[in-house]
Formats: C-alpha cells, sequence, structure tokens
C-alpha cells in the first residue's frame, strides 16, 4: 500500500510490544520486572504520557522514497564511488503489507526525507527541536541562548523556531564572521541575534554560553538550562541537573524555576546546549520511530537498520531509546564525523542516564545493562577526515546522486550515511534487515562549502 498521511499530532500509544528484543546489541530479556503485568502497564502508560504532549510539528510524517542501486560500467566519473553505482528513486514506493515482496527483488535502501520538513528547520534539527519548542512557550521563555559554527544548521533552526514563536534567539559563532554571508550563516543572522567568538573563547562552551546569558538576563531575569525546565514540568524538586548538581547547590535563580517563582523575572534566558544534545531533544525522535513503525509504512515485526550521520550524536541516541521503548526488531547504525567513539559513547550513557532520570527510569524498559551495552552501533565513516572537511571527488558524487534521483546529500554529513546505506543494500538476501537512512538536512550548508572549496565547485561545473 501507498505510504499514508500520519496520524493525529497528540495520540496514545497503542500496541505496545511486550516481549521485543530491541536493538541486537541490548538483551532485554534481563530486565526482571518485564514479565510482570502491572509492571507493563506502568510501561505502557509511561510511553502514553511521554508521547502525548505538545509538538512543533503539526504531525510525525514524513516523505519516504526508495532508492534502487546497481552496478555502472564505464562511467567516467571522478570518484570511485561514482563509478561503481547508479542510482534510481521511487518516489511512492510500496510500504506496508506489501513491503518485504517488493523489496526482496531488488538492491535497495529507503530515505526518510526529513531534508523535507521545512525550508530552514530542516532534518533532525527538526526532530531535535519538536519538544524542545512548545517546552519554551510554555514556560514563558523571552531568550534562546545556543552555539554553533559559522556554518551551523543547529543555530539557523534554533532562530527561526525561537523567531516564530516571538522569542528572541541569541546564537554565538565559533570565529570569524565571513566577508558574504550565506546559507546557514544567512538564515542565523537574519532570524537571530548573531555574535562571533574567538575559537579560543569558543573552546570553553559552558562558561561562554553561562556568561553570555547572564549578561542578557541582566539584574532582573533569571537563567536556565533545558533540564531546569524539564524538572519544573515534571514536578522534580529535588532533580539533578543535565552537569549532576541539584538543584538547591545552584543559583538562586534556578531555585526559583524549580519552585516556580521565576514568573516575576522580566527576562528568562534558557541556555540550548550545542547541537541540541539535551535530553528533551529525545523525545522528538522517539516520536520519529513510532511514526516510522506503523503498520502501514515499516510496521514492527520487519528488522530494519536506520542509518544516520552522527554529529552530536544526539540524533542517533534518541533513534535508539525509541527502539528500545518499543521492543522492535531494529537498530541504528551511526556514522561518527566529529568525536571518536569513546566520545560518543560518553554521550549515550549521558543521555540515557538523563532520560532514566527525567522520564521515569523505573517504569522503562532501560537498566544498568543499557547504559553498559549501548544502544547505537557507531562505525567510522568510509573515509575519515578532520570534521567538516571535503574530499576530493566528493562534489562529484553528490552531484551524481542529485541528478539521478532528486536528492541532495552534502559532503560533509549526509554522503556518508548514503555510502552506509549503499554498502548495506549489496548485502541483502532473504531475511536480511530492511535499511533506512535518515536524511537529516544540511542542503543550505553547501553554500557554505562553495566559498571554502571554490576549485572543487568550478572543477565540477567544468567537468558536467
Amino acid at each position: 500500500m501507498q505510504q499514508q498521511l500520519p496520524r493525529r499530532a497528540n495520540y496514545v500509544v497503542s500496541g505496545f510490544a511486550k516481549h521485543g528484543t530491541g536493538s541486537k546489541l541490548i538483551p532485554r530479556s534481563n530486565h526482571s520486572s518485564q514479565g510482570n503485568p502491572n509492571y507493563r502497564r506502568r510501561q505502557e502508560k509511561m510511553l502514553s504520557e511521554l508521547l502525548s504532549r505538545e509538538w512543533a510539528l503539526l504531525h510525525p510524517g514524513t516523505r519516504i522514497h526508495k532508492i534502487m542501486v546497481s552496478d555502472t560500467e564505464g562511467h567516467s566519473g571522478a570518484s570511485q564511488a561514482a563509478n561503481k553505482f547508479s542510482f534510481r528513486n521511487n518516489t511512492f514506493p510500496l510500504l506496508g503489507d506489501a513491503l518485504i515482496e517488493e523489496t526482496n527483488s531488488e538492491r535497495c535502501f529507503f530515505v526518510v526525507r526529513d531534508d523535507l520538513l521545512h525550508p530552514f528547520v530542516n532534518g533532525n534539527k527538526a526532530r531535535k527541536l519538536d519538544a524542545v519548542i512548545p517546552l519554551l512557550d510554555a514556560h514563558s521563555v523571552t531568550d534562546v541562548v545556543t552555539c554553533g559554527g559559522c556554518q551551523s544548521a543547529h543555530t539557523a533552526a534554533v532562530a527561526v523556531s525561537c523567531a516564530e514563536k516571538g522569542v528572541r534567539p541569541h546564537l554565538l559563532l565559533r570565529g570569524r564572521q565571513p566577508e558574504v554571508s550565506t546559507g546557514y550563516n544567512l538564515v542565523s543572522t537574519m532570524y537571530g541575534n548573531v555574535m562571533y567568538i574567538p575559537t579560543s573563547v569558543y573552546a570553553n562552551r559552558e562558561e561562554m554560553l553561562s556568561k553570555n546569558a547572564e549578561i542578557i538576563a541582566g539584574e532582573n531575569g533569571c537563567v536556565l538550562s533545558l533540564s531546569d525546565i524539564v524538572g519544573a514540568s515534571r514536578g522534580h524538586d529535588r532533580a539533578e541537573s543535565a552537569d549532576g548538581v541539584p538543584f538547591s547547590s545552584r543559583s538562586l535563580h534556578n531555585q526559583h524555576i524549580a519552585q516556580g517563582t521565576c514568573e516575576r523575572s522580566l527576562r528568562k534566558v534558557v541556555v540550548i546546549k550545542e547541537g541540541a544534545g539535551d535530553v528533551v531533544a529525545l523525545l522528538g525522535l522517539i516520536r520519529l520511530v513510532e511514526y516510522l513503525s506503523q503498520p502501514s509504512l515499516f510496521g514492527r515485526a520487519h528488522k530494519v537498520e536506520v542509518i544516520v550521520d552522527a554529529g552530536t550524536g544526539t540524533t542517533a541516541i534518541g533513534l535508539g531509546l525509541g527502539m528500545l521503548l518499543f521492543g522492535l526488531h531494529w537498530e541504528v547504525t551511526a556514522v561518527m564525523l566529529a568525536d571518536t567513539i569513546e566520545g560518543y559513547k560518553r554521550q549515550e550513557k549521558h543521555l540515557i542516564t538523563e532520560f532514566m532520570r527525567c522520564y521515569g527510569g523505573d517504569t522503562l524498559p532501560l537498566s544498568n545493562n543499557v547504559t553498559a551495552a549501548g544502544i547505537v552501533n557507531w562505525v567510522k565513516r568510509f573515509s575519515p577526515r578532520k570534521f567538516g572537511n571535503v574530499l576530493k571527488g566528493e562534489l562529484e558524487v553528490c552531484q551524481q546522486i542529485a541528478q539521478q534521483t532528486g536528492v541532495l546529500v552534502d559532503p560533509v554529513y549526509t554522503l556518508s550515511a548514503w555510502e552506509v546505506a549503499v554498502d548495506k543494500c549489496q548485502m541483502q538476501s532473504g531475511g536480511t534487515a530492511l535499511t533506512l537512512m535518515l536524511h537529516t538536512g544540511g542542503t543550505l550548508g553547501m553554500f557554505g562549502l562553495a566559498q571554502r572549496y571554490k576549485s572543487y565547485f568550478n572543477a565540477m561545473q567544468h567537468n558536467s
């Protein structure tokens, strides 16, 4: 059947899997309480409460395309990848009951087109802000402070999303102001209040964000983190913040918000971490997993592997949590781009621990075994390099993909996930997992790359 529009925006979890295996990385059978009917009912209730909330996205739906892969002979492209394969896009694939029958006969993978969600707030940025923006609105936040690189898609997404709600966005961008503002930098400049920060100062992000937030708040304002708001929303007066410090040990301003007495402040300033690497950002990815696992799409009985590029790693961790919570035979593979595997595993452990603390770990199928074993399969990029760099020939590959499929990937982020998805579908056979690539956006980043890699873009034009 063809893909359908999603259900209602605020919905209740139904059909919760009682004995799902989750990711192959996590043996869920270790959770001793799982056979208890009362425990399962608490799980269902908690998941229902988790997803029955206000969202920034009207519905969780997204377009799903199917990419067919075939061998190419005699191609004269600049790169080995372009030489080897050609692609064809089915923009209205059969899903649901017809899924397995259609995919068993061909090499293919699916692309979750989150890059089409919004002109400027797209990809995983829209998902991570899905639960964040309504939370800011509910707590009458006046200002938001966040940070990122000069061409940060995150800061652009925060700026646009906050401006739409009448919240003032303050964006701390690493490095010098470019001679020509373009791409995400231009979006950030148009929608937000931009300040360029020397790299030496930017290195200490927490201190930088905190100091600038205090200046914006002034004497009559208060500065909060997203964890402070989450704790206040759930009535956790004794909750700890993301840095492990109890509210009672933090500043007087943060105690006030925990007690609900910050409403008299003239300015209420919230700090959002770089890349929205906060626990509340996980909720939008869990919502996406719930949507994709509907019977009309990929269902809960199929084995599915989701491929995603990893900057901060928050998106991959949110997807992995969703798969675990819904008991799916799914797993997530994340291509490491900006950190070491040790760094990503630390972030994974931190966010899982925060999730258990904030959203009722005692009633969810999470345990110490989860944080120890992990829920994400972290892999290296096929052609490792310093984060942000582009290798010769990669723009030609992006151009080939765009011309053959209408899907634009960028060489910094989404090309890395595309390469892994193509590799996975070469190994497809009966009984293997379906391959999904989550398109995390990044389209406007190509404008910034055109400034940095002029010779690459000029060469691409001459060869086309």
